[in-house]
């Protein structure tokens, strides 16, 4: 929290940060053009701002593309403004909204980081395993997990029904998973599927775990997965770290 408040206080960093509220997923280049200062200054302060989480970065081929990340903001909003001004205060759920809209199509919808005491093989298991999915998520992932294998996302009501399905892009054990989904009535709709890439990354007795779901069709679609992924990875989250999920279903929780 320390480098939250100290990557705020300075008055470019956060520009910068208004910059990807305004359009998130830009270049190093496309935000040199807003700020007037040296290139090489501009990248002192994304360093900045990505050492407190605010900015992640995922690369797409030689580009670097830069996103606000709302989870910080949103622990600020939670013990610093909620429990003191709880009734009107809406501005930082605004910039969460528009820090996950893309405006083009060749951009990442929308990304997710969190941080995870684990080891990258249990939040690989956790991802993969079709009893651990169960057990914080309500569906059962199911495959083999192969590069070209299909996978089904499958109701734990013992209906055997698939919500969504897909197939396996990529599968690099234990740090990067890459999966199309799409709903099954519409399979073979090529506009239909998504895209959604984990990528796990160690760091001492920590994981990060980026996720990002791309190629979304609609602003509906966006506003589900907006809502749904943060709920998801908290309840596997808990689950690593305390040995089970949250005692309610995070995404039952009203939006307001």
């Amino acid at each position: 929290m320390d480098r939250v408040f100290k990557a705020l206080a300075d008055e470019t960093r956060r520009r910068l940060l208004d910059l990807l509220h305004e359009d998130n997923g830009r270049t190093l280049g496309e935000l040199c053009e807003h700020i007037d200062m040296a290139r090489q200054s501009v990248t002192q302060h994304l360093a900045a701002l990505e050492a407190a989480n605010l900015v992640v970065t995922v690369r797409r081929g030689r580009e670097k593309l830069h996103y606000l990340n709302p989870v910080p903001l949103h622990e600020i909003q939670e013990r610093w403004i909620d429990k003191f001004e709880r009734p009107r205060l809406s501005a930082l759920g605004a910039v969460k909204r528009r820090a996950e809209e893309a405006t083009m199509s060749d951009k990442p919808a929308f990304v997710y980081v969190t941080y995870i005491q684990s080891t990258p093989e249990k939040v690989w298991e956790a991802l993969t395993d079709a009893d651990l999915t169960a057990a914080y998520w309500g569906h059962r992932n199911v495959s083999d997990w192969q590069q070209g294998s299909r996978w089904e996302h499958v109701r734990t009501d013992g209906s055997g029904i698939a919500d969504v399905v897909g197939t396996v892009v990529e599968s690099e054990h234990p740090t990067r998973l890459v999966t199309t989904w799409v709903d099954p009535q519409n399979e073979g709709e090529e506009d239909k599927y998504s895209r959604v890439t984990f990528d796990i990354t160690p760091h001492e007795d920590i994981v990060r775990l980026t996720v990002t779901h791309e190629d979304l069709w609609d602003e509906g679609a966006l506003s589900d997965v907006s809502g749904g992924w943060p709920a998801v990875l908290s309840n596997l989250k808990s689950m690593l770290e305390t040995g089970s999920p949250l005692p309610q279903e995070p995404w039952s929780v009203p939006g307001r």
